[in-house]
Protein backbone atom coordinates (compact mmCIF):
# COMPACT_ATOMS: atom_id res chain seq x y z
CA UNK A 1 0.00 0.00 0.00
CA UNK A 2 1.11 3.40 -0.96
CA UNK A 3 1.23 5.58 2.16
CA UNK A 4 1.51 9.23 2.15
CA UNK A 5 2.33 10.22 5.71
CA UNK A 6 -0.41 12.78 5.17
CA UNK A 7 -3.22 9.76 4.54
CA UNK A 8 -1.62 6.81 6.84
CA UNK A 9 -3.92 5.61 9.77
CA UNK A 10 -1.66 4.60 12.12
CA UNK A 11 -3.80 3.71 14.87
CA UNK A 12 -4.16 -0.04 15.71
CA UNK A 13 -7.41 0.85 17.51
CA UNK A 14 -8.48 2.56 14.49
CA UNK A 15 -7.72 0.31 11.94
CA UNK A 16 -8.99 -2.66 14.16
CA UNK A 17 -12.40 -0.47 14.15
CA UNK A 18 -12.17 0.09 10.22
CA UNK A 19 -12.47 -3.81 9.67
CA UNK A 20 -15.21 -4.32 12.52
CA UNK A 21 -17.31 -2.07 10.59
CA UNK A 22 -16.17 -3.07 6.64
CA UNK A 23 -16.09 -7.34 7.27
CA UNK A 24 -16.22 -7.29 3.45
CA UNK A 25 -12.53 -8.00 2.97
CA UNK A 26 -11.06 -9.37 -0.55
CA UNK A 27 -9.08 -12.40 -0.19
CA UNK A 28 -5.77 -12.41 -2.41
CA UNK A 29 -3.23 -15.09 -2.33
CA UNK A 30 -0.97 -16.55 -4.83
CA UNK A 31 -0.12 -20.09 -4.54
CA UNK A 32 1.54 -22.30 -7.54
CA UNK A 33 -0.24 -25.18 -8.46
CA UNK A 34 1.58 -28.29 -8.80
CA UNK A 35 -0.70 -29.74 -11.72
CA UNK A 36 -1.58 -26.34 -12.95
CA UNK A 37 -5.49 -26.52 -11.80
CA UNK A 38 -5.77 -23.39 -11.03
CA UNK A 39 -4.75 -19.88 -11.55
CA UNK A 40 -1.93 -18.43 -9.42
CA UNK A 41 -3.59 -15.12 -8.28
CA UNK A 42 -6.97 -15.76 -6.76
CA UNK A 43 -9.36 -13.41 -4.65
CA UNK A 44 -12.56 -13.92 -2.97
CA UNK A 45 -15.30 -11.71 -0.94
CA UNK A 46 -15.28 -13.18 2.42
CA UNK A 47 -16.77 -11.94 5.59
CA UNK A 48 -14.14 -11.59 8.83
CA UNK A 49 -14.26 -11.96 11.51
CA UNK A 50 -11.60 -9.75 13.92
CA UNK A 51 -10.33 -11.50 17.51
CA UNK A 52 -7.97 -9.44 19.31
CA UNK A 53 -6.90 -10.23 22.77
CA UNK A 54 -7.37 -6.61 24.07
CA UNK A 55 -8.55 -3.66 21.90
CA UNK A 56 -6.38 -1.48 23.92
CA UNK A 57 -3.56 -3.00 23.34
CA UNK A 58 -1.33 -2.81 19.88
CA UNK A 59 1.06 -5.78 21.17
CA UNK A 60 -0.37 -8.32 19.18
CA UNK A 61 -2.45 -7.55 15.37
CA UNK A 62 -5.14 -10.19 16.27
CA UNK A 63 -6.44 -12.64 14.27
CA UNK A 64 -8.76 -12.98 10.87
CA UNK A 65 -11.79 -15.56 10.60
CA UNK A 66 -13.68 -16.67 8.00
CA UNK A 67 -14.96 -19.26 5.86
CA UNK A 68 -15.89 -20.02 1.84
CA UNK A 69 -17.44 -22.61 -0.24
CA UNK A 70 -15.29 -25.65 -0.71
CA UNK A 71 -15.96 -25.79 -4.30
CA UNK A 72 -14.30 -22.04 -4.50
CA UNK A 73 -11.31 -22.56 -7.09
CA UNK A 74 -9.25 -20.36 -4.41
CA UNK A 75 -10.49 -23.14 -1.68
CA UNK A 76 -9.01 -26.31 -4.01
CA UNK A 77 -5.72 -24.61 -4.20
CA UNK A 78 -5.53 -24.19 -0.78
CA UNK A 79 -6.31 -28.28 -0.05
CA UNK A 80 -4.31 -28.97 -3.00
CA UNK A 81 -1.10 -27.39 -1.57
CA UNK A 82 -1.58 -28.55 1.81
CA UNK A 83 -2.82 -32.31 1.02
CA UNK A 84 0.84 -33.25 2.09
CA UNK A 85 1.71 -31.19 5.03
CA UNK A 86 0.99 -31.54 8.58
CA UNK A 87 0.77 -27.75 9.47
CA UNK A 88 -2.50 -26.82 7.60
CA UNK A 89 -0.68 -23.52 7.24
CA UNK A 90 0.18 -21.89 3.40
CA UNK A 91 3.78 -21.09 2.57
CA UNK A 92 2.52 -17.98 1.48
CA UNK A 93 1.53 -14.70 3.32
CA UNK A 94 -1.87 -13.93 2.05
CA UNK A 95 -3.25 -10.34 1.83
CA UNK A 96 -6.59 -9.15 2.96
CA UNK A 97 -8.46 -5.64 1.74
CA UNK A 98 -10.86 -4.09 3.35
CA UNK A 99 -12.78 -1.19 1.73
CA UNK A 100 -15.35 1.58 2.89
CA UNK A 101 -17.82 2.00 0.83
CA UNK A 102 -17.83 5.85 1.30
CA UNK A 103 -15.64 7.24 -1.62
CA UNK A 104 -16.07 9.77 -3.82
CA UNK A 105 -14.07 11.71 -6.76
CA UNK A 106 -13.44 15.24 -5.88
CA UNK A 107 -13.13 17.90 -9.07
CA UNK A 108 -10.45 20.67 -9.17
CA UNK A 109 -13.25 22.98 -9.06
CA UNK A 110 -13.75 22.23 -5.46
CA UNK A 111 -9.92 24.12 -5.25
CA UNK A 112 -10.89 27.59 -4.64
CA UNK A 113 -7.52 28.75 -4.11
CA UNK A 114 -5.34 27.01 -6.37
CA UNK A 115 -7.47 26.81 -9.53
CA UNK A 116 -7.53 31.19 -8.95
CA UNK A 117 -3.92 31.01 -9.47
CA UNK A 118 -1.53 28.62 -10.80
CA UNK A 119 -4.47 25.86 -11.36
CA UNK A 120 -1.38 23.13 -11.04
CA UNK A 121 -3.09 20.30 -9.80
CA UNK A 122 -5.39 17.44 -11.01
CA UNK A 123 -8.81 15.56 -9.83
CA UNK A 124 -8.42 12.97 -7.58
CA UNK A 125 -10.14 10.04 -5.40
CA UNK A 126 -10.77 10.19 -1.80
CA UNK A 127 -11.33 6.53 0.13
CA UNK A 128 -10.34 4.72 3.09
CA UNK A 129 -8.86 1.42 3.17
CA UNK A 130 -7.25 -1.37 5.31
CA UNK A 131 -4.69 -4.05 4.12
CA UNK A 132 -3.66 -7.12 6.09
CA UNK A 133 -0.79 -9.23 5.97
CA UNK A 134 -0.46 -12.70 7.70
CA UNK A 135 0.17 -16.73 7.32
CA UNK A 136 -3.37 -18.40 6.67
CA UNK A 137 -4.21 -21.81 8.53
CA UNK A 138 -6.61 -23.59 6.51
CA UNK A 139 -9.30 -26.15 8.04
CA UNK A 140 -9.83 -27.85 4.85
CA UNK A 141 -10.02 -31.59 6.41
CA UNK A 142 -13.50 -32.41 7.46
CA UNK A 143 -12.54 -35.97 9.31
CA UNK A 144 -10.94 -33.71 11.83
CA UNK A 145 -12.72 -32.78 14.95
CA UNK A 146 -10.86 -29.53 14.96
CA UNK A 147 -12.24 -28.47 11.48
CA UNK A 148 -15.76 -28.70 12.50
CA UNK A 149 -15.12 -27.07 16.24
CA UNK A 150 -13.80 -24.33 14.12
CA UNK A 151 -16.64 -23.63 11.53
CA UNK A 152 -19.17 -24.12 14.21
CA UNK A 153 -17.86 -21.27 16.08
CA UNK A 154 -17.17 -19.01 12.55
CA UNK A 155 -20.67 -19.06 11.65
CA UNK A 156 -22.20 -18.81 15.20
CA UNK A 157 -19.53 -16.03 15.61
CA UNK A 158 -20.92 -14.63 12.30
CA UNK A 159 -24.26 -14.87 12.65
CA UNK A 160 -24.49 -13.26 16.17
CA UNK A 161 -22.64 -10.32 14.79
CA UNK A 162 -25.12 -10.14 11.77
CA UNK A 163 -28.12 -10.59 13.71
CA UNK A 164 -27.31 -8.64 16.28
CA UNK A 165 -24.85 -5.78 15.61
CA UNK A 166 -26.22 -5.17 12.02
CA UNK A 167 -29.72 -6.52 11.74
CA UNK A 168 -30.45 -5.02 15.63
CA UNK A 169 -32.30 -8.10 16.71
CA UNK A 170 -32.02 -9.38 20.30
CA UNK A 171 -33.70 -11.41 22.51
CA UNK A 172 -36.95 -8.22 23.90
CA UNK A 173 -40.26 -9.10 22.84
CA UNK A 174 -40.11 -6.27 20.35
CA UNK A 175 -37.24 -7.31 18.32
CA UNK A 176 -37.11 -10.56 16.24
CA UNK A 177 -35.48 -13.16 17.54
CA UNK A 178 -31.79 -14.02 16.32
CA UNK A 179 -31.18 -16.33 13.94
CA UNK A 180 -28.87 -19.24 15.18
CA UNK A 181 -26.86 -21.80 13.77
CA UNK A 182 -28.87 -24.21 16.42
CA UNK A 183 -32.27 -23.12 14.48
CA UNK A 184 -31.32 -25.04 11.16
CA UNK A 185 -31.92 -28.86 11.20
CA UNK A 186 -28.67 -31.05 12.50
CA UNK A 187 -28.56 -32.56 8.98
CA UNK A 188 -28.59 -29.25 7.51
CA UNK A 189 -26.03 -28.14 9.31
CA UNK A 190 -23.50 -31.56 9.02
CA UNK A 191 -24.31 -30.76 5.01
CA UNK A 192 -23.49 -27.15 5.02
CA UNK A 193 -20.12 -27.99 7.23
CA UNK A 194 -18.59 -30.45 4.54
CA UNK A 195 -19.33 -27.45 1.66
CA UNK A 196 -17.40 -24.85 3.26
CA UNK A 197 -13.48 -24.84 4.30
CA UNK A 198 -12.49 -22.37 7.32
CA UNK A 199 -10.08 -19.90 7.10
CA UNK A 200 -7.56 -18.31 10.02
CA UNK A 201 -4.90 -15.60 9.35
CA UNK A 202 -2.72 -14.71 12.27
CA UNK A 203 -2.08 -10.92 11.12
CA UNK A 204 1.81 -9.91 11.10
CA UNK A 205 1.09 -6.19 9.34
CA UNK A 206 -2.07 -4.15 9.49
CA UNK A 207 -2.11 -0.84 7.91
CA UNK A 208 -4.56 1.82 6.71
CA UNK A 209 -4.92 4.95 4.35
CA UNK A 210 -7.44 7.66 4.82
CA UNK A 211 -7.14 9.60 1.68
CA UNK A 212 -9.39 12.45 2.85
CA UNK A 213 -7.79 15.81 0.85
CA UNK A 214 -5.35 16.00 3.97
CA UNK A 215 -2.61 16.83 1.39
CA UNK A 216 -4.07 19.94 0.01
CA UNK A 217 -4.67 23.61 1.35
CA UNK A 218 -6.76 24.41 3.78
CA UNK A 219 -8.51 26.91 1.55
CA UNK A 220 -8.92 23.87 -1.41
CA UNK A 221 -9.71 21.54 1.54
CA UNK A 222 -12.46 24.12 2.75
CA UNK A 223 -13.73 24.31 -0.85
CA UNK A 224 -13.33 20.34 -1.37
CA UNK A 225 -16.04 20.38 2.16
CA UNK A 226 -18.21 23.02 0.47
CA UNK A 227 -18.32 21.44 -2.88
CA UNK A 228 -19.64 17.77 -1.92
CA UNK A 229 -21.55 19.41 0.43
CA UNK A 230 -23.70 21.47 -2.12
CA UNK A 231 -23.77 17.75 -4.11
CA UNK A 232 -25.91 16.90 -1.85
CA UNK A 233 -26.86 13.18 -1.21
CA UNK A 234 -26.01 10.97 1.75
CA UNK A 235 -22.61 9.64 0.29
CA UNK A 236 -21.49 13.39 -0.69
CA UNK A 237 -22.44 14.76 3.02
CA UNK A 238 -20.64 12.07 4.69
CA UNK A 239 -17.94 12.27 2.70
CA UNK A 240 -17.74 15.93 3.17
CA UNK A 241 -17.49 15.50 6.94
CA UNK A 242 -14.63 13.28 6.99
CA UNK A 243 -12.91 15.59 4.81
CA UNK A 244 -13.84 18.46 7.27
CA UNK A 245 -12.77 15.77 10.26
CA UNK A 246 -9.46 14.78 8.80
CA UNK A 247 -8.80 18.34 8.15
CA UNK A 248 -8.90 19.41 11.67
CA UNK A 249 -7.11 16.58 12.78
CA UNK A 250 -4.00 17.95 10.63
CA UNK A 251 -4.37 21.05 11.88
CA UNK A 252 -4.26 20.19 15.28
CA UNK A 253 -1.26 17.82 15.09
CA UNK A 254 0.81 20.99 13.56
CA UNK A 255 -0.07 22.72 16.60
Amino acid sequence: MHLRRDHAETSITALRQFIKSNPLGVLTTSITSPTCSFPTLQATHIPFLLDVGDDSTGNSLGCLRGHMARDNPQAKAFVEALARSTTHVLDQDVLVVFTSPIQHYITTKFYSETMSTNKRTAPTWNYSAAQVYGLARIHWDSKLPETSEFLIQQLSDLARVGERDIMGFNEEKTSPRPWRVEDAPPSYVERSLRAIIGVEIEITTLEGKVKMSQELKEADRDGVVKGLRALGGETATIMADLVRERGLMKIANKA
